[in-house]
């Protein structure tokens, strides 16, 4: 077993990229994840890949393209406008079916906004900011180990289903460091006879492209992507429950604010209130079956996030009416504390 060291989130995500065989990186510098374009300027070469410093975050996504359509594991990173700017680049992606990683580290918006982590970006990550019917993988780490891991993990599941992946987290978890394991174990091994890398081996060349002019050809291919989707449902959604039976209400938080919340659960419990967490990892495929079968003992579910209130909508599909469900959140990148989730708590709950 590997040591344990001491990373900044942002670099610890670029060694578990490095690990994973991701061979091209390409971005575009913007607050709060620098260090991920700096990380990787260095180490990537290191490694045997290429780094590239696009003129804009535009450029950056459609190089991605190019990578992964020749075959290539490759990941580009941004923060809020960055991405916004990649979105039209991710729709094409998704439409070629080419799998690649994205890492965005959310600051506060809308517009420029501010440097200052916020969890306002849940909409832009879960409902896809590009045109046409489609979704990505969103992953939402709580700590710089589970980060390292889920970034690895999502080089493989992009793989597997050939589709962007978004490891999405706060500015907090980008820029704090930890102890933590690197990963130590091989990555998946994939054979890609889809991907334009030549014909070499004697194939006939391959043509990679979202563009389908007959209806007929588009809607079979956006068919057989939502089959997939529906794999990605059953197979790869992932929630950190801990509301046990006995528990009065459920608190429902992700990322860097759902450690917040276990010490906001402690400072109920010590008043007397039971309180337990549930932590979505996949943001989408959303963990909608968790909301429906909580224990008999909860009578109020409170969602607390660096927002105005946008993972409550999915929390609310996934209650579907049989609870309340509140709300507390802080925005602008003001962060909350234990201690103020404890007092709304016990404002909604009576007590």
């Amino acid at each position: 077993m590997m040591s344990k060291v001491l990373m900044k989130g942002n670099e610890a995500i670029c060694d578990a990229a490095i690990r994973a065989g991701c061979k091209a990186f390409f971005g575009y510098p913007i607050t709060p994840q620098n260090e991920v374009p700096e990380y990787m300027t260095k180490k990537l070469p290191e490694a045997g890949g290429v780094f590239v410093q696009a003129e804009s975050e535009t450029s950056a996504i459609n190089m991605v393209y190019g990578a992964a359509a020749a075959g290539i594991r490759v990941m580009t990173s941004s923060s809020s406008p960055g991405i916004a700017l990649k979105q039209e680049g991710i729709s094409y992606l998704v439409g070629a079916d080419l799998p690649c990683v994205i890492v965005s580290v959310s600051r506060a918006g809308p517009g420029l906004g501010g440097i200052l982590p916020a969890q306002s970006d849940y909409f832009q990550a879960t409902r896809g900011g590009g045109n046409g019917d489609y979704y990505l993988p969103v992953y939402a780490p709580f700590s710089i180990q589970e980060a390292m891991d889920l970034v690895f993990k999502a080089f493989d599941v992009a793989d597997e289903y050939r589709t962007p992946v978004m490891v999405l987290f706060d500015g907090m978890l980008g820029q704090m460091m930890e102890p933590c394991t690197p990963v130590d174990k091989k990555p998946g091994n994939f054979d890609k006879k889809w991907a334009a890398n030549g014909n070499s081996d004697g194939r006939a060349p391959n043509a990679v492209s979202s563009l389908s002019l007959k209806g007929e050809v588009l809607e079979q291919m956006n068919l057989r992507r939502f089959k997939t989707y529906d794999d990605i449902k059953a197979k790869e959604t992932m929630v950190d429950n801990r509301v046990t039976d006995g528990d009065e209400v459920a608190i429902v938080a992700y990322g860097t604010p759902a450690r917040i919340v276990l010490n906001a659960i402690e400072i109920l419990k010590e008043q007397g209130i039971k309180a337990g967490l549930v932590r979505p990892i996949t943001l989408w495929p959303f963990p909608y079956a968790d909301f429906a079968n909580l224990p008999a003992s909860v009578k109020n579910v409170v969602v607390c996030e660096l927002s105005m209130g946008q993972m409550v909508e999915d929390v609310r599909l996934g209650v579907n009416g049989k609870l309340p469900v509140h709300f507390y959140g802080r925005t602008g990148g003001m962060i909350f504390e234990p201690e103020e989730i404890a007092e709304q708590i016990k404002k909604i709950i009576g007590k």
